[in-house]
């Protein structure tokens, strides 16, 4: 299980989540474990489960077919789950066949660490800006303390990486995306910068 993380919204998660699941060697299961701003499900054109009822015991993970792309299955934020039943949840999907794809919370809090801690890996997201490349040296920084290896960073909406980058954060650059309008997935220069971040990525195969 690889997790995309970052420490500030809209940093670029999300995004990278998705287009790295289509960059890897297929299938991929690509997974939103943000609870409280899940959108995972609204930028890959699927439908989120109901919320279940207060107490109900913990569902089996709602697995969605990606409507365009058939090597990729997307699985919604669970709703109406505890955190330890969200653990357990997440843990499932970490158990499928297929590689998993993590969107995280933004941030360092408890909600952030339980990917982290779940994931064999994480990758840090961020714009090339200050105050968000501090935040995300933050989140590689927590990322470590719960014993899982940061493989390295992606700097959204960018064409070009400092030095400094990897420095700050501790990890290689995988690579930039650059910033293009939306729907940024269908762009050809956004698919081909993840193809080449998929690529740097250990295990890809």
């Amino acid at each position: 299980m690889l997790a995309i993380a970052g420490g500030k919204g809209g940093s670029g998660k999300t995004t990278t989540t998705l287009g790295l699941a289509s960059a890897l060697d297929g299938p991929v299961l690509a997974v939103d474990a943000d609870r409280d701003m899940p959108n995972l499900h609204a930028m890959a054109g699927v439908e989120r489960p109901v919320d279940a009822a207060p107490g109900a015991p913990v569902r089996e993970p709602s697995v969605r077919s990606h409507p365009t792309d058939p090597t990729v299955s997307v699985l919604p934020a669970p709703t109406g789950t505890d955190d330890d039943a969200f653990e357990r949840w997440l843990r499932t999907a970490a158990d499928d066949e297929r590689r998993a794809v993590v969107d995280c919370p933004a941030g360092a809090g408890p909600d952030a660490a339980v990917p982290l801690r779940v994931a064999d890996g994480v990758v840090v997201v961020s714009p090339l800006c200050a105050p968000a490349l501090r935040d995300a040296a933050k989140t590689a920084a927590m990322a470590r303390a719960l014993g899982t290896p940061v493989v390295g960073c992606v700097v959204s909406r960018s064409r070009m990486a400092p030095e400094a980058v990897s420095d700050l954060v501790g990890a290689p650059v995988l690579g930039t995306v650059p910033e293009e309008s939306s729907p940024v997935l269908t762009r050809p220069t956004v698919r081909a910068a993840y193809s080449r971040i998929a690529d740097r990525i250990p295990g890809k195969k």
